[in-house]
This record gives structure tokens, sequence and C-alpha cells, in this order.
């Protein structure tokens, strides 16, 4: 994604109860079991992330609503998924989630890539552990609300598949864009692209896509995958132009709310 619109209603809600910490450690890796991953969202030890402890194996609704019980008690009020697909979203609904965001899945076949000569002016360099703190910035202003991402979603982005590529766009010596892509098989992922406000419409996100896709063709990849949301009409006309098409079965985001 390159840039989000902040459409989200608030996620937080009166705070008590001890949440997802205990003193300064998150619980949420103690209550993660077989099929059920729980985190603290974006942070916040009083909205959980909750979703399948691997892509494509989702739990069974019981364990989804002991994990929510197990919240309840802890003070815990809210949750959301991450991004799933129409069958692992299933038991979430049975379980008590509700819709709360739709996404759009886009493929492109790796060859197929309308990437052409680099358009941006930025240096592509590898992106390090001491780049995170000023990639997180950087994100945060590209993104509002619900999508920023956190410490945590950085860093599972850059460990989701078993190959990775982090890598960080420099003008003027600061970084003004980054991306992150994953490579399982012959599937690539473009698990994150973001481009600081103050530079976009300068080909810099293009000429990340365009390193991701020659990284994934270097390395055998003949699929690459992204999503976005519906209403970001700025991400979807970058990634269109380059190849990608949506996907007629898209991912859905849902969030649970104590009481609903």
């Amino acid at each position: 994604m390159v840039k989000a619109v902040d459409q989200a209603p608030a996620l937080h809600q009166a705070k008590r109860g001890s949440g997802l910490a205990k003193g300064r450690w998150s619980v949420g890796a103690r209550m993660t079991n077989r099929h059920v991953r729980v985190a603290p969202w974006q942070g916040d030890p009083f909205v959980a992330l909750v979703g399948p402890l691997k892509a494509g194996r989702p739990p069974t609704t019981t364990e989804i609503r002991n994990c929510l019980a197990a919240l309840q008690r802890r003070g815990v009020d809210q949750a959301v998924t991450p991004a799933l697909s129409p069958f692992e979203a299933e038991v979430f609904f049975q379980a008590g989630f509700r819709l709360f965001e739709r996404l759009h899945l886009l493929s492109c076949p790796v060859d197929a890539a309308a990437t052409g000569p680099p358009e941006g002016q930025a240096k592509l360099v590898a992106g390090r552990s001491w780049h995170d703190r000023t990639v997180l910035a950087l994100d945060a202003r590209a993104f509002k609300g619900f999508w920023r991402f956190d410490k945590l979603a950085l860093t599972e982005a850059k460990t989701a598949t078993p190959g990775r590529r982090y890598r960080v766009a420099k003008s003027d010596r600061r970084i003004v864009g980054y991306a992150v892509t994953g490579r399982a098989g012959q599937r690539g992922y473009l698990q994150r692209l973001a481009v600081d406000p103050s530079v976009q419409g300068r080909g810099i996100g293009k000429q990340l896509v365009a390193d991701s896709f020659d990284w994934l063709r270097r390395r055998g990849a003949v699929m690459s995958l992204v999503n976005t949301q519906e209403t970001n009409t700025t991400a979807l006309g970058l990634y269109e132009s380059i190849g990608y098409r949506r996907q007629p079965e898209g991912l859905l985001v849902l969030r649970w709310d104590r009481g609903r």
C-alpha cells in the first residue's frame, strides 16, 4: 500500500484491567496457541490483534471465542484481525467479529510487470535495523490511523516469508520511501510500500516497485501479490499502471467489540 485514507472509526475506548501487558512485557505471546495468534494492536495493550497463527489455517470458532473470553478477563474490549481471505474470515464471523474494512487483492505476473527503467531519482539501499525508527516515522506520515505500522507490524512484514527484501529510498541523504518484499516459493508479496508525502509524484514509489520485481525475478518468482484498501485510489492507480490486476475475491479486515 502506498498511502491510506483514514476512514476507520476509533478503536479506543475506556481502558481498564491489565490488558495485554504485564509490567513492561506483552502477554500476547503467552495467549497464542496452536491456531490463534494474539498481540497488542499498534502497541496498544487494550486493543488486540487476533488472527490465524498460520496463513490458510484458520482456528476453530471455539478457539476464537475462548481467546476473546480471555481478553475480556484482562480488560480488553476490542480486537481486530489481519487481512483475511473470505475462507479464513468465516470462523471469525461465527465467533462474533464483524466487517471492518475491505481490501483489494491484486496480482501481477513477474515477467509482465511494466516497470521499465527507474523513474525516481532516489538512491535505493538495503534497509537495516537502524533504519526502522526513521522508516516508522515516515510510515506515520504516509498512513493514518488504523493503517499505520508500529514496530511489531514492521518486524512481521520483514519476517512473514522465507525470503525477504527490505529497501529504503534516500534523497538528499534522508529516507523518503521504503518497501518490504517477501517471497515464498514462486510467489512474491509486496508487503509494504510507503513514500513520504513531501516527495510523492516523483516516481519513487514506482522505483521501489521496480526493484521489488527485479528481486523477485532473479529468485525465480512468477507472481507478485499486493493488497490495498478499496478506497485507496492512489495506490490502485500505481499498481494497475504497473500491471497488477484486481482479483475477484478480495481480503477482509474484521473487528470485534465486547457486548456487540
